[in-house]
């Protein structure tokens, strides 16, 4: 994974970048300046100065930025001087741009701002469509504007040359402020927030970034054409919003969230690659669980997050590119500053107590909110080359022992208590403050995170003692010294500042009382902050946090990092002097903390005895792409994206919904279906698409179903399986048919059938017959009939008479809910016939060319419909053609000996000889001796158990056509459950 990098400021403004290959925090060059907030990317990094204005650091690169300037010179042809600079009224200027339209002279070009610099002088292109020209670069035309041509001809009136000039962009690893324009009255107002995304979108130009801003008065602003070749951009347009804005957060792809006064959010919609703006916006209430608004929002690619006014984190459940407000907010474990969404949808925030960065661990693709937050204990690279001071030992004596206790008279709870309490709660939980007078805490509070555990719980607080801080902070001007006070003594920040403590001495600080403090040997002097520090921090104080970016930090889900590897958020001169601990001690500390751990636990445990086992819900969903034959004229299929959602119910009960996505008028959009209350599923017959259609009983009154077609039959096959089995999972209808079943048949061959409920015949409160839901079985057929024991025979196009015997699946049902055993081949033989029609003219005799009233001339028994010998098909791949067209003599009226039938017109009665009055002729094509059959192998005939045999023809039923061909059932393929019937031999 190659190594990129987290950008953060401190409180102090002062902008770090923290590596992911690395431990430590790096300051930023150019260091002057002092900014708010920054936004990053993988090649560039936005940021608000304190003094308000916008710059950009561009990270260096071997491949420089450079921008290539042109002008093109026009000259028309006069018949004394040949080409010069006279023009007609209506041409062009002599310097131009590629269009004409706007006058560019070579003087007037200038740079856009002074982090550019030119590479060379201006010079002549003499290429032009990759030919060189003649010299000096000319190319002809008969006017202007026309197509230029490198050759001069007798009719060219008019020449031009561009001239080119290279500007190189010259601040790379520097923080370059963004140019305003010199119109006061265009200039926006100070920003206060923005956000930069948008990478994405589309991969033309190369590099495009969304650059949007908020400004003090609530506006919101975007800044164009910024891209790799121009990391400037070119100016800000303002983006009209129906209300004030505060913060403003955009993803890598095409959300977009901003945070209003009221606490509301607004969601951009409308955002592509050919309008980067949007179009509409739309409103997101805040938490209903929460009474405070909204002040902080973070997205990223199909995930957002938001900080409401109490400092609680939300996580935004179902937020993707084609529903972009989402469904629901969940409540996260913590309470956070600010967070920030990076690649890959990772999560940093900033904590609300201690100011330390957090990481959000265990994010994937499957869990988008995470586990729990993990601080990042990573030091500044300054303190590299500081030695430990004796405010680090303070730590490590609260953690070790008993070098530094107080009495229970006078402190109570003591140091090591409370350290004991914070690692009883883990790395991850939080230690509660009480009366820490400092607005920072200290390290071994920054190393825990804000608190852990599953994204549908609060955390709850264990009531302990206060961390105690130490360290030095900047303070006001005047300071005094004193003793710092334990654990639960309230004292006033004036009389007890905070001061650095030497364990090895104990002192009284003079002019400060010690009553209250116990007198311990080891303690030494209680020093004061001095004044007038050049360093903001400590060599062993962790800096505090105002903003953190992870735009252009790439952290994969199961990447090891070395920004957690100090342990118990100790500095590195702490691990230093805690290796002089005895092991005796060590062992105490840890035997201690053991037992504390096991108590804890027997107590927790004993108030959750009485709780009810929790019942797990899960959500499944499979997604896919499809196309949907849309509702609006005109009709057509349009590319959309499907998901199936099934989740698991308190009861156990599983159901199912269908979203299907897609875009009209550059606007997504989505429509669902509820699969408990779709009626059936049918395969379609199309001869280019393989489809079918989804019937609810709405959409069977408008006689509209909802078709969805699949790029191969076999993808078809999966959906529609997939779909059978959630449809009868949501009605609880499984395994056989009950005796009491209605079958049915489809024109096409395919055999349903539907489970009749006690509501179907009810004399109050009768079921319609559109809200009977039918499922598909397996098998081909041309008659079935069923009784109310059970019994169901069937009969096929080949005068096949079949009995249904209990197997149930196969086909494309086969694996997802079929019987283990007893799935058979079932085979169809069915008939199609074509006619070939000619009328008589006095020239030709019997031809092609009818009357323009006449019917198709190739076409089926009726005429109304066109049949050709290419373009009939079978109805599906499970059908194969068994032989070649051949002339069928067999009809119905006779046939001479090419086959044809003769009648005087269009309709009428044919017979098989010509005579004077007949002007019309047809013969009848068939595709197989004595008839045209196709062999058919079905998917099979559902049923749980047992099947039986496939025989011959049963007795009284007619056998099929003799000469008929069809391939043996293991060419055909799928399996079925039907069986053929034998006579008996009694």
């Amino acid at each position: 994974m190659p190594s990129s990098v987290l950008w953060a400021v401190d409180l102090f403004g002062k902008v770090y970048t923290l590596s992911t290959a690395g431990q430590y925090w790096e300051l930023c060059k150019d260091s002057q300046l002092e900014f708010k907030r920054v936004s990053a990317t993988t090649q560039c990094c936005w940021g608000i100065a304190c003094d308000n204005q916008v710059y950009v650091y561009v990270c260096a690169s071997d491949v420089p930025i450079r921008r290539r300037e042109e002008a093109y010179e026009n000259q028309r042809w006069n018949p004394v001087g040949g080409f010069c600079e006279k023009f007609l009224p209506s041409d062009r200027w002599q310097w131009s741009d590629v269009s004409g339209l706007q006058h560019r002279p070579l003087d007037g070009v200038a740079l856009p701002s002074r982090h550019w610099e030119w590479e060379s002088d201006w010079y002549v292109d003499e290429n032009f469509g990759g030919e060189p020209t003649e010299k000096g670069g000319w190319t002809y035309a008969i006017d202007f504007p026309a197509t230029y041509t490198r050759d001069k001809k007798w009719n060219s009136c008019v020449r031009r040359r561009r001239w080119i000039r290279y500007r190189r962009y010259r601040s790379r690893d520097a923080w370059a402020k963004i140019p305003s324009k010199d119109d006061p009255e265009q200039l926006p107002d100070p920003f206060n927030d923005l956000s930069v995304g948008g990478w994405d979108i589309t991969d033309e130009p190369v590099g495009r970034l969304s650059v949007w801003a908020v400004s003090l008065q609530g506006k919101v602003w975007y800044r164009e054409d910024v891209s790799h070749p121009n990391p400037e951009g070119s100016s800000w347009s303002l983006v009209d919003t129906p209300g004030e804005a505060v913060q403003i957060s955009c993803g890598p792809h095409d959300l977009l969230w901003v945070t209003l006064w009221e606490g509301q959010a607004l969601v951009r919609e409308g955002i592509n690659r050919n309008n980067p703006k949007g179009s509409s916006w739309s409103i997101v209430e805040p938490p209903a669980a929460s009474e405070n608004g909204i002040v902080h929002v973070s997205v990223g690619v199909s995930v957002v997050w938001a900080i409401t006014k109490d400092r609680k984190v939300w996580f935004r459940r179902g937020v993707n590119s084609h529903n972009p407000c989402g469904t629901s907010w969940i409540e996260m474990v913590g309470d956070m500053m600010m967070v920030n969404v990076g690649l890959n949808d990772q999560v940093w925030g900033i904590g609300c107590e201690d100011r330390a960065v957090y990481f959000r661990q265990g994010v994937t693709q499957s869990e988008l909110s995470g586990k729990t937050w993990k601080a990042i204990v990573a030091s500044r690279e300054s303190d590299r080359s500081h030695s430990g001071s004796s405010s680090s030992l303070l730590s490590a004596g609260c953690f070790f022992g008993d070098e530094v206790r107080g009495s229970g008279e006078s402190c109570a709870p003591s140091d090591t208590d409370a350290s004991l309490e914070a690692d009883r709660l883990g790395p991850d939980q939080p230690v509660p403050a009480e009366s820490v007078d400092s607005p920072r805490n200290s390290r071994d509070s920054s190393a825990s995170g804000p608190g852990t555990g599953r994204t549908t719980e609060r955390a709850v607080e264990v009531p302990g003692p206060a961390t105690q801080t130490s360290g030095p902070e900047p303070g006001p001007a005047t300071q005094t010294s004193g003793p710092e006070p334990c654990p639960g003594l309230a004292s006033s920040p004036a009389e007890l500042p905070w001061t650095n403590i030497d364990l090895k001495e104990p002192k009284r600080a003079p002019g400060h009382s010690a009553a209250g403090f116990p007198e311990t040997t080891g303690l030494s002097s209680l020093g004061l902050l001095p004044l007038g520090l050049e360093e903001p921090y400590g060599a062993d104080d962790h800096p505090l946090w105002a903003w953190v970016s992870g735009g252009g930090c790439a952290v994969e889900a199961h990447a090891v990092l070395k920004w957690f590897t100090v342990q118990s958020g100790l500095s590195p001169s702490v691990q230093t002097h805690s290796l002089s601990i005895m092991p005796a001690q060590t062992a105490a500390w840890r035997k201690q903390i053991f037992q504390q751990l096991t108590e804890r636990t027997k107590r927790e445990l004993e108030h959750f005895r009485h709780y009810e086992q929790a019942v797990e819900q899960s959500v499944w969903v499979k997604t896919g792409a499809l196309q949907w034959w849309c509702d609006w004229k005109p009709h057509k299929w349009v590319d959309v994206r499907v998901a199936l959602e099934q989740f698991t119910g308190l009861d156990g009960a599983r159901d199912s919904i269908l979203f299907i996505y897609y875009v009209v008028h550059e606007e997504k959009k989505y429509l669902h279906v509820f699969l408990n209350e779709v009626t059936v599923l049918v395969p379609v017959l199309n001869e280019t698409k393989h489809s079918f259609a989804l019937y609810t009983p709405e959409r069977t009154r408008q006689r509209w179903p909802v078709r969805l077609a699949a790029a191969t039959e076999q993808d078809m096959n999966d959906w529609l399986a997939l779909l059978n089995l959630s449809c009868c999972e949501s009605r609880r209808v499984h395994g056989r048919p009950s005796p009491q079943a209605i079958w049915s048949i489809t024109c096409k061959g395919d055999i349903f059938v539907s489970e009749p409920s006690p509501d179907l015949e009810a004399s109050e409160h009768r079921l319609p017959c559109d809200q009977m839901f039918w499922r598909q079985v397996g098998g081909h057929l041309r008659v079935v009939e069923a009784n109310s024991r059970g019994v169901v025979w069937g009969i096929g196009y080949d005068h096949t008479a079949w009995v249904y015997t209990g197997g149930y699946g196969g086909g494309c049902f086969q694996g997802l809910a079929s019987s283990t055993s007893n799935i058979y081949t079932q085979s169809d033989v069915k008939c199609v016939y074509i006619y070939e029609n000619q009328r008589w003219n006095p020239v030709t005799g019997y031809s092609s060319r009818g009357l323009p009233t006449d019917r198709y001339m190739w076409s089926d028994a009726s005429g109304l419909h066109e049949c050709t010998k290419a373009g009939t098909k079978p109805p599906s791949l499970q059908w194969t053609w068994v032989s070649d067209w051949s002339v069928d003599f067999s009809v119905p009226g006779g046939t001479d000996q090419e086959g044809w039938q003769y009648a005087s017109d269009f309709p009428a009665s044919y017979h098989g000889y010509k005579t004077m009055k007949d002007f019309v002729r047809r013969r009848c094509w068939a595709r197989a001796p004595p008839g045209c059959t196709w062999a058919r192998t079905s998917p099979s005939l559902p049923s749980p158990s047992g099947a039986a045999t496939r025989c011959g023809p049963w007795p009284g039923m007619a056998p099929p056509s003799t000469g008929a061909l069809c391939p043996p059932p293991n060419r055909l393929g799928t399996a079925g459950t039907t069986s053929r019937l034998l006579p008996s031999r009694d």
